[in-house]
């Protein structure tokens, strides 16, 4: 029951925590005592160790652990053609067991016509491709979700887009531009984030929804539909997921509520080959959305070993769940994998980079007992 191509058995979201060295060098550089150059110098160090540790570990894919980041998502963002950075206004409230984290992101604005003019993340996926040894390259991207979601219509100038559909039209151009690309460049596992296909689970998220001027009810449905419209331009051989969330800054999260919400447009809609879902904890519900999984291709990727904690799950408890839900999709369409990322910012979660890669090998020897 292994798989030849991705998702895999055992799979990883993307992230990983940056190296103290890596870390020292971006001060460093902010500061001014060390060039482009040196900076990037020494992100070519950290990724190379990454992607043997991630080979050590046996997994099939490895990222670059968007090691270059500071953002999962804005990186990216701010190189699409139109897009401007400006103060974050909207204060976003994170959640974990000692209370709550305020955090301001800094926000964007839509200022003209949105399109692509070079490869984002082209090169660095090139150095990665140049890297590994014997496993695929996986490339990871916000989806274009993600450019719309936290603002709405009020981070889109009205003079360039007088309505939301020629911007969905440009955005999802764009996007399939870049997908297009990225398969000439030999990108043959990319993955959407998207976290608003978790938080819309959330009734306080529909809420906000609401309150800028969104359809709670549809919202959903629309963002897959632009997805699908992204992904138009995929070539053959490229493998798609998508991996959804509820947050995750500093070992907390934004958002709460099992994916009942989304479940079956979801998994009967999205055109994609797997999706990553989180399920290390009660917020997550139960498995009971996975009913909708049509029978066939699609993976679902269980994201069952978190990366808000270092403690390691015992593997009995996590064959107990896989079992549990197997009981609503077929065993030969799951997999494994950590929930999320293990650094979505450059901050971090609350763990060390021992925990880190002890919490990766478990999810490499737990599927490899369960599908062999």
């Amino acid at each position: 029951m292994n798989r030849a191509k991705p998702p895999f058995r055992a799979d990883h979201v993307g992230s990983l925590l940056r190296p103290a060295r890596l870390l020292q060098a971006r001060e460093d550089f902010a500061a001014g005592t060390i060039d482009a150059g040196t900076l990037r110098g020494i992100e070519d160090e950290s990724i190379r160790e990454a992607v043997r540790k991630q080979e050590a570990a046996g997994l099939q894919a490895t990222t670059d652990g968007e090691l270059r980041r500071a953002s999962w998502h804005m990186d990216f963002i701010y190189q699409i053609d139109g897009v401007s950075k400006e103060a974050g206004h909207l204060a976003v409230t994170f959640h974990n067991e000692q209370g709550d984290i305020e955090f301001t992101p800094a926000a964007l604005h839509v200022d003209s016509k949105l399109g692509i003019s070079k490869t984002i993340f082209g090169d660095d996926f090139a150095f990665l491709q140049d890297t590994v040894s014997r496993t695929v390259p996986k490339l990871t991207i916000p989806s274009p979700s993600m450019v719309h979601y936290r603002a709405g219509r009020a981070a889109i100038d009205p003079e360039v887009y007088d309505g939301l559909e020629p911007f969905w039209a440009d955005l999802t151009a764009a996007y399939a531009e870049q997908v297009r690309r990225l398969g000439e460049l030999g990108c043959t596992y990319l993955q959407f984030d998207d976290t608003s296909l978790a938080y819309m689970n959330d009734p306080h998220q529909r809420d906000y929804i609401s309150s800028i001027g969104g359809d709670p009810e549809r919202q959903h449905v629309e963002y897959i539909r632009h997805i699908n419209e992204s992904l138009s331009r995929r070539p053959a051989g490229m493998s798609v997921t998508t991996h959804m969330c509820r947050g995750n800054f500093r070992s907390s999260w934004a958002a709460e509520g099992g994916y009942d919400f989304v479940a079956e447009a979801l998994l009967n809609e999205l055109e994609v080959d797997g999706f990553f879902m989180e399920w290390d904890d009660e917020r997550s519900g139960g498995f009971e959305p996975l009913r909708f999984l049509p029978k066939g291709e699609k993976q679902v990727v269980l994201g069952l070993v978190t990366t808000k904690r270092g403690g390691l799950e015992s593997k009995d408890e996590l064959k107990q769940r896989i079992e549990e839900a197997s009981r609503f999709a077929p065993i030969e369409q799951l997999c494994l994998s950590p929930q999320c990322g293990f650094s979505s910012t450059v901050e971090g979660n609350a763990l060390t980079e021992d925990e880190q890669w002890a919490k990766l090998e478990l999810v490499v020897e737990v599927a490899g007992e369960v599908w062999g």
